[in-house]
C-alpha cells in the first residue's frame, strides 16, 4: 500500500523543466555543424591541403617570390606556414568564417526550426551562446589545421633550418618556430572579427543567405583600403590590418606596436559585433514564420555602432601614436639594416672572411621619382644607393637598388648592380644552390615611430 501511494505521489509530482544547460546545447550545435558535409570537407581540406601545397611548391624550381617569405621556401621549412598565412589572411580565412558563421542563424529561419529549439532549450540566450561557441570551436579547428598542416609540410620537405627575417637577420629554428606560432595566433583576432560580422549578418538578414557574403566582402573592402594611400591611423583602425601586421614579428627589434594595435582593434570589432548580434537575436519575433530580418533596425543597430567604433579608434590611434608613415629616412634605415645582415649571409655562403654589421657601417641614400616628388609614401619609383666599408679596404663599396614600397610598409629591393654584389648568381648553401641573397629581398618599413633610430 505504501509503495502504491509513493508511486501515485511521484506520478502526481510535476517534473521541473528548466532551460537546458549551455554545455548540452553546445554539444548539440557542434554536432549539427560537424554533421554538415561542407564543414567536414573544409576540415579535411584545412588539415591536408596546406601541407601538400607547401611541400609541392617547396620542391619546384620557381618559387612565389612575390609572396612574403616565398623566396625562402627552398631554404627553410618555416617559410611555408608564413606563405600560407599570407594567403589565408587574404582569401581562406574570410571564406571559412563566412561558411561557418555567416549562415548559422539564417539556416534556422529557412528551415523554420526556431520553435523546436526554443521548446528544447527554453532560453534564447543559451541558444545564442551555444551557437557562438560551436562556431568558434569549428573556426579554431580550421585555423589550427591550416597552421599545423603547412608547418608539417614545410618541415618535412625542406627541414628545420634558420629563417631570414624581414630585416635580413637570421632567426634560429626555435626562434622561427615561436614567431610563426605568434603570427598565426595574431591572425586569430581578425578572423574572430570576421566571424562576428558573419553572425551579425546571419541574424540581421533573416532567411537570406546574404550573410554568407558579409565576411568576404568586408575583408575585401579592408584589403582595398590597405592598398590606398590612407593615413596610418585609419589603416591601423581597420581589423584587416592584423592580417599583415604580423610582419613586424620578423624584424629585430620586433615591431610590436602595430601588431598589438591591430589585434586590439580586431578584438574590439569582434566583441561589438557579437554584442549587437545578441541584442538583435533577443529582440526578434520567433513566432513569425515569415520573419525576414530586422530591416532598417539592422542598419541602426548593426552598421552605425561599427562605424562609430571605427571613428573613435581612428581618433584614439591618432592621438596616442606618433607616426610619419613611409618617409625617406625610414626607407634608408630599413634598407641599410637589411643589406648589412644579408651581406654577412652572402659572405658566409661565399666563404669569405667574416665581417660584422658594425664593421660594415652600412648606409643608404634613397630618392623617390629622381627627387622630383615628395620624398615619402609608397611607390615603385624609389632608387637607392647603398654604401658599406670592409676592414682594411680604403674604398667604400656601393650598390644600387630599385625599391617597390607598398602602402603597408613592405618593400621589395631589386639589385641593379654591380652584378658581382647584387646581380643574379647561385651560391652554395647547406640546403643546395640558392640565388644570391643580395639580388632580391624583402624588407619592412615600420609605419609607427617606435623602434630605435640608431
Amino acid at each position: 500500500m505504501t509503495v502504491g501511494t509513493t508511486t501515485v505521489a511521484a506520478a502526481a509530482t510535476p517534473v521541473h523543466s528548466g532551460p537546458a544547460p549551455v554545455s548540452r546545447s553546445y554539444r548539440f550545435e557542434l554536432v549539427k555543424l560537424v554533421s554538415q558535409w561542407r564543414i567536414r570537407l573544409l576540415v579535411l581540406a584545412c588539415w591536408i591541403a596546406p601541407g601538400l601545397f607547401v611541400a609541392g611548391v617547396s620542391g619546384q624550381s620557381t618559387l612565389p617570390s612575390d609572396t612574403l617569405f616565398g623566396r625562402w621556401m627552398h631554404a627553410t621549412g618555416w617559410a611555408g606556414p608564413l606563405v600560407m598565412l599570407g594567403f589565408a589572411g587574404t582569401w581562406a580565412l574570410p571564406l571559412l568564417t563566412s561558411v561557418v558563421a555567416g549562415d548559422m542563424f539564417a539556416a534556422e529561419d529557412r528551415l523554420g526550426t526556431w520553435r523546436h529549439l526554443l521548446v528544447a532549450v527554453r532560453s534564447p540566450r543559451r541558444i545564442f551562446a551555444a551557437k557562438v561557441l560551436a562556431g568558434l570551436t569549428v573556426i579554431l579547428l580550421l585555423v589550427a589545421g591550416l597552421a599545423i598542416s603547412s608547418t608539417v609540410g614545410g618541415l618535412a620537405s625542406v627541414g628545420n633550418q634558420p629563417l631570414v627575417g624581414l630585416d635580413g637577420h637570421l632567426l634560429t629554428p626555435s626562434a622561427a618556430a615561436g614567431r610563426v606560432l605568434l603570427a598565426w595566433v595574431a591572425a586569430l583576432a581578425p578572423t574572430l572579427a570576421l566571424a562576428a560580422i558573419g553572425l551579425l549578418g546571419s541574424i540581421a538578414l533573416g532567411r537570406s543567405p546574404t550573410g554568407l557574403l558579409l565576411p568576404p566582402l568586408v575583408a575585401l573592402g579592408m584589403q582595398v583600403a590597405q592598398m590606398l594611400p590612407l593615413p596610418v591611423a585609419v589603416r591601423l583602425a581597420l581589423p584587416g590590418y592584423a592580417f599583415i601586421s604580423w610582419n613586424g614579428l620578423f624584424t629585430a627589434p620586433a615591431q610590436l606596436a602595430p601588431l598589438l594595435i591591430g589585434v586590439a582593434v580586431s578584438l574590439a570589432w569582434a566583441v561589438l559585433a557579437t554584442v549587437l548580434a545578441h541584442a538583435l537575436f533577443l529582440r526578434r519575433d520567433f513566432t513569425n514564420l515569415a520573419y525576414d530580418g530586422a530591416g532598417r533596425r539592422a542598419f541602426t543597430v548593426g552598421v552605425l555602432p561599427m562605424a562609430a567604433l571605427t571613428v573613435l579608434t581612428v581618433a584614439g590611434i591618432a592621438v596616442a601614436t606618433d607616426s610619419t608613415g613611409i618617409t625617406q629616412a625610414k626607407v634608408q634605415r630599413s634598407l641599410a639594416t637589411a643589406f648589412a645582415h644579408l651581406y654577412r649571409l652572402q659572405t658566409e655562403q661565399l666563404h669569405r672572411p667574416a665581417v660584422t654589421e658594425a664593421q660594415l657601417r652600412t648606409s643608404a641614400a634613397c630618392t623617390k621619382s629622381d627627387g622630383q616628388a615628395a620624398q615619402q609614401g609608397a611607390g615603385n619609383d624609389w632608387r637607392c644607393v647603398v654604401t658599406w666599408h670592409l676592414p682594411g679596404v680604403p674604398v667604400a663599396g656601393t650598390a644600387v637598388y630599385q625599391l617597390d614600397v607598398g602602402s603597408d610598409g613592405r618593400f621589395v629591393a631589386d639589385g641593379d648592380g654591380p652584378k658581382e654584389v647584387n646581380g643574379y648568381f647561385l651560391v652554395r648553401t647547406s640546403t643546395g644552390d640558392a640565388p644570391n641573397p643580395l639580388w632580391q629581398f624583402d624588407g619592412n618599413v615600420e609605419l609607427l615611430d617606435t623602434t630605435s633610430k640608431g
